[in-house]
């Protein structure tokens, strides 16, 4: 079996962080841990937190940072996770984040990488406007290419149209990711853990570019 990886996966929002992150849990036979989806099952069990964290995803908000990092650490130190490693989606988004993450994952042998997908602003903009997701496996799709009746092809689940995938919750999160998540590249690349990879072209492109790079950088 091939040895396992805790990886992060960096990028704006749009880049393609969702469809490498699962070929990457397949291929390090890893659990892909999205916040996004954890936040969205917690939105829609109708919780306190669950509809305070429906009000800052439908509004484009980032969630606050001590919220996110006491559910995140409670699912990376547990588990498959813990066993074997990850591949985050959507976290650290912030350097308290960051900082906490690296602080967490010092008894389990630290952090592999982080992955910076790589793409222009106009096409993730155009990404996002017309991505749809399986509201059960969390799959993206492409409205042009989306399965006809709106069914998940890999699990049979609804595809929807996220709700703060409207074009001014999509300019708010791509404001919010520069003024926020952008410095986490030079925090990664300062303890030598950054790995840029082109996230433009077909997905396997983009996920044997970025298997061939870890390989390369003796990351796995």
């Amino acid at each position: 079996m091939i040895p396992g990886i805790r990886l992060v996966l960096l990028g704006k929002q749009g880049a393609g962080k969702g469809t490498q992150a699962l070929k990457l849990s397949r291929h390090f036979h890893v659990p892909h841990i999205s916040t996004g989806d954890l936040f969205r099952a917690e939105a829609r069990s109708g919780s306190e937190l669950g509809r305070a964290l429906k009000k800052s995803m439908d509004a484009g908000d980032l969630v606050p940072d001590d919220v996110v990092i006491k559910v995140v650490e409670k699912t990376l130190t547990s588990g498959a996770a813990r066993a074997r490693g990850f591949i985050l989606d959507g976290f650290p988004r912030t350097r308290p984040q960051a900082e906490a993450l690296l602080r967490a994952l010092e008894p389990l042998g630290g952090l592999d990488a982080a992955v910076n997908l790589v793409v222009d602003t106009d096409v993730v903009v155009a990404r996002l406007s017309g991505r749809r997701v399986c509201t059960r496996c969390g799959a993206n799709y492409q409205v042009e290419t989306a399965p006809e009746g709106g069914v998940c092809e890999n699990c049979g689940g609804e595809i929807v149209q996220r709700d703060d995938d409207t074009p001014e919750a999509i300019q708010r999160r791509l404001d919010l990711y520069e003024q926020e998540t952008s410095p986490l590249i030079s925090f990664y690349d300062e303890r030598g853990l950054l790995a840029e990879v082109d996230g433009l072209g077909d997905p396997q492109e983009v996920f044997d570019r970025t298997v061939k790079l870890l390989h390369e950088n003796g990351r796995r």
